[in-house]
């Protein structure tokens, strides 16, 4: 099987990767957590797993016809590492929605004309509706990190950002829009251990990119834009809520529990949320690097 990039995840994981990394994969049953500062020590099993997403998918049924019956704005942001989850945890969320009322914004590239506009300008044109959740897989934080670990911006476009983005947040949050933005961050081991299952799966290696490839060698310097990112960010209005997703489904759990507690829909049953493992489900002070 043709391996895409030529094969470079693998190379990188046998000749580049930290030996503790290697070691860490080689050793692991499918079901270890690689990290050792996560707080549990092997994933979730699937049958608890099961029983939890499904009582949470009928809350998030309410949740939405709640936004459409009163006219609410829900805008969720999802950045993370690459490999993090964000695609599974979006879909998790949207899976009993109505897709109308539900919608995912993920643009690529801006164009020639976006360069020239105001920074913010193309992630407002696809801010909710009236009645409407949008869900940002990545967003304006891309001029925090990704932009700024491969040099597609200046430092000075960045000093603005960080700037513009607590009061261009305030302005969300003063229209009414109920603004959620999730940092979901995963171990190093991890996510070369997920890169590596995606490099060898036909179905699927269209989620790399040369992005990714490139940025296995940049673990550093990702780690220094992250936390100036969530240090410059972090606001009473707009909080970040980290989540550290080396376990997929608690992280699914967490980021799904942290909306519903926040919004006061009709029908709400608080039984059935179930509670916020604050070990793995946070403020900045539990991003780990």
């Amino acid at each position: 099987m043709e391996l895409p990039f030529d094969g470079a995840i693998s190379t990188f994981y046998k000749n580049d990767a930290p030996e503790g990394v290697r070691n860490a994969i080689r050793d692991a049953d499918k079901n270890d957590i690689l990290d050792a500062s996560y707080p549990h020590d092997a994933r979730m099993k699937g049958k608890t797993y099961d029983a939890e997403i499904a009582a949470l998918q009928v809350e998030l049924v309410k949740l939405q016809r709640w936004v459409k019956d009163t006219g609410q704005r829900v805008a969720i942001v999802f950045e993370g590492r690459d490999a993090a989850g964000k695609g599974g945890t979006i879909k998790r969320f949207r899976e009993n929605l109505n897709p109308r009322g539900a919608r995912v914004v993920a643009l690529s590239k801006p164009t020639e004309a976006e360069q020239t506009q105001w920074y913010f300008q193309r992630y407002i044109d696809h801010l909710p509706s009236g009645g409407e959740m949008v869900f940002y897989d990545r967003s304006w934080y891309n001029r925090g990190v990704v932009e700024k670990v491969f040099g597609f911006c200046t430092d000075d476009q960045r000093t603005h950002f960080f700037n513009q983005v607590p009061d261009f947040e305030k302005m969300l949050a003063d229209e009414g829009i109920h603004l959620f933005k999730f940092w979901l961050n995963v171990g190093r081991a991890e996510q070369l251990r997920r890169f590596l299952s995606r490099e060898n799966d036909p179905l699927k290696q269209w989620k790399l990119s040369w992005i990714d490839v490139e940025g296995l060698k940049r673990w550093d310097a990702y780690s220094d834009a992250i936390a100036e990112t969530l240090e410059k960010s972090h606001s009473d209005v707009a909080p970040w809520t980290v989540v550290r997703s080396d376990d997929k489904k608690r992280a699914r759990l967490m980021a799904i529990r942290t909306v519903l507690h926040a919004l006061d829909y009709d029908r709400k049953d608080t039984s059935a949320l179930g509670e916020i493992d604050k070990t793995i489900c946070g403020g900045p002070e539990i991003w780990n690097g």
